[in-house]
């Protein structure tokens, strides 16, 4: 199986994804370092990212999903996957369910003040907003919790229903 934990920009993406895949004993991708350097100049620029910006980024994300499926393994994905075209893209990767890290714009632009990210500039959280599309069937969690009650939160709603009561996947 593959968890994306997904959302905007200064959601905690990699901080719950490394947690969750520390709780798992899976591996970690960090999808940011997927990025072609054009993008990552773009964004430290300030600029956001367009659809054709992304689709290279998200098809070598999926080609690491692919890689990780083949090899009989799993992995928790930190990465944006914004629109539901962009989750798509990662469908034919194998199981991959998705973790939507979701929060207000007014709480995640306090933690970006006080975050230095080493590209990404907390001008570019609105049009994060604008572009995301609240994802139908993935386990929201709400991003005010800490993060090891977010991890209990995931792991529960990520366990087959016949094992709610015994520990997560």
């Amino acid at each position: 199986m593959i968890v994306v934990v997904m959302g905007v920009t200064g959601c905690g993406k990699s901080t719950v994804g490394a947690a969750l895949a520390a709780r798992l004993g899976w591996r970690f991708i960090e999808g940011d370092e997927f990025h072609p350097e054009g993008n990552v100049e773009k964004m430290a620029s300030g600029m956001p990212l367009t659809d054709e910006d992304r689709w290279p980024w998200l098809d070598r994300l999926a080609d690491e999903m692919r890689a990780v499926e083949a090899a009989g393994d799993n992995a928790v994905v930190a990465c944006s996957a914004l629109k539901e075209a962009y989750r798509a893209r990662f469908a034919p990767a194998g199981d991959v369910r998705f973790v939507h890290l979701a929060g207000d714009e007014a709480t995640i632009a306090a933690r970006l003040a006080r975050r230095r990210h080493r590209y990404m500039p907390a001008s570019l959280l609105a049009s994060q907003f604008a572009t995301l599309e609240r994802p139908a069937s993935a386990v929201t969690v709400d991003i005010r919790m800490p993060v090891d009650r977010l991890v209990d939160a995931i792991c529960a709603a990520l366990a087959p229903p016949a094992a709610q009561g015994a520990s997560p996947p």
